[in-house]
């Protein structure tokens, strides 16, 4: 069964684009919902996955429709496919059910390690951090947690001859441009540097 899944943040946006996308793509139910990606309780979502068997398919109009986080995304995703479920973006083209699909899900699995282990890093080293930064003062220079994610799981198949830029950036969800920006950091910098480069809060 195909199924959608439709969300914009506040009441004054409109659905239409993404249900319009959602119906041509054959969804036979569409939950809807106007809510915040950062809010925790969201029914629509929750309905909707509790009713998701094997052999189902998700359809949203960008991935980040899905997720109140990068981790959450991640999660979510994970969970769904390994109870047989494929999740398909329309304008991110992510396919799940695919060769390119499954490269992504395995760069959302390194990507959610990754994002374990710069969390474990910033609770050992971030008060001595947040100190520094306290004593020099001004905006916190450096990367989210977000960005760090993508750039180490970038490194995975950066130096693959065999993948073009496109192969790389777009299950990312990058720009070309940012792949060239981020592929000079990797170049520059080893993991442990980048790692270190991140905002602590």
């Amino acid at each position: 069964m195909k199924i959608g899944y439709a969300r914009v943040s506040t009441k004054d946006q409109n659905l239409d684009l993404q249900i319009e996308a959602l119906e041509k793509a054959g969804c036979e139910k569409i939950y809807q919902e106007k809510i915040s990606g950062a809010t925790k309780n969201r029914p629509e979502l929750e309905s909707m996955i509790a009713h998701l068997r094997n052999g189902d398919e998700v359809y949203v109009w960008r991935l980040d429709r899905m997720g109140r986080s990068l981790k959450h995304i991640i999660d979510l995703v994970l969970d769904l496919s390994g109870k047989g479920i494929v999740i398909k973006g329309i304008s991110d083209g992510v396919d799940t059910s695919t060769m390119s699909g499954r490269l992504f899900l395995n760069i959302m699995a390194s990507l959610a390690e990754y994002e374990r282990e710069l969390i474990r890093e910033r609770t050992n080293a971030g008060l001595q951090s947040a100190r520094a930064r306290g004593r020099t003062g001004g905006r916190p220079k450096g990367y989210t947690d977000k960005t760090i994610s993508k750039l180490l799981v970038m490194r995975l198949v950066y130096k693959d001859p065999t993948k073009s830029p496109e192969d790389i950036y777009k299950p990312l969800g990058l720009t070309r441009a940012t792949f060239y920006r981020y592929a000079k950091v990797l170049d520059n910098h080893t993991d442990n540097e980048i790692k270190k480069m991140a905002i602590k809060k």
